[in-house]
């Protein structure tokens, strides 16, 4: 059963925050509040809970394609290779944001990330996933959490979404309604930037 953890924004307790990183360092999945939807998310560096986020997904690990979260861009050299000025001067300008970045990934990637070419990069504009990885000390991976209904993509209220998750994930964070739309998708692997979903963030390059 997942423990519900009631988080504002405002206030983020220093005790609460310190449950969420154990959990993630015990291979927990946790479900995060953010700057657009409500998403789920694991420690990228654990193969266990990786596969489990797959899972949940409904996807082979090697044919998932999760982002990663981060709190600021200094991660990027992690995970990507190296960008041009211009490219870096388009990413401090959106991010924080809800956008998601897609870039070249470099062989230095996680396990769970081996093999994959590209990479989705998140910097949210909201305190508590910042903190978290913040205290974590690396990003997470994470998945936006989808809903079954065909009018309402994404559930916005955390309680229901408590109640759909309780059986699968350790631990849910309640922040207060979400957003109903995701991040905008913006694909910088070539020369020119390619829009790939419109959703929140309003890119215009």
């Amino acid at each position: 059963m997942a423990k519900i953890l009631k988080i504002y924004p405002e206030n983020p307790q220093e005790h609460l925050i310190q449950e969420v990183i154990k959990t993630l360092k015990n291979g927990g999945l946790i479900i995060y509040p953010s700057d657009t939807v409500y998403a789920m998310g694991c420690n990228i560096f654990d193969i266990k809970a990786m596969e489990k986020l797959a899972q949940v997904k409904g996807v082979k690990l090697e044919k998932a394609h999760f982002s990663i979260i981060c709190n600021n861009l200094s991660h990027l050299s992690e995970f990507t290779k190296p960008i041009d000025t211009a490219c870096f001067r388009l990413l401090k300008h959106y991010l924080p944001g809800p956008f998601t970045f897609i870039l070249n990934a470099n062989k230095t990637l996680p396990l769970a990330y081996k093999g994959q070419k590209t990479i989705g990069i998140r910097v949210p504009d909201h305190p508590i996933p910042q903190l978290i990885v913040s205290k974590l000390g690396h990003p997470i991976a994470s998945t936006s959490i989808k809903d079954d209904d065909d009018v309402l993509e994404y559930t916005t209220d955390p309680e229901l979404i408590a109640e759909k998750y309780k059986n699968i994930v350790d631990l849910v964070i309640d922040s207060g309604y979400g957003d109903n739309k995701a991040s905008t998708i913006v694909d910088l692997t070539e020369e020119v930037p390619k829009v790939i979903r419109n959703e929140k963030g309003d890119f215009k390059d």
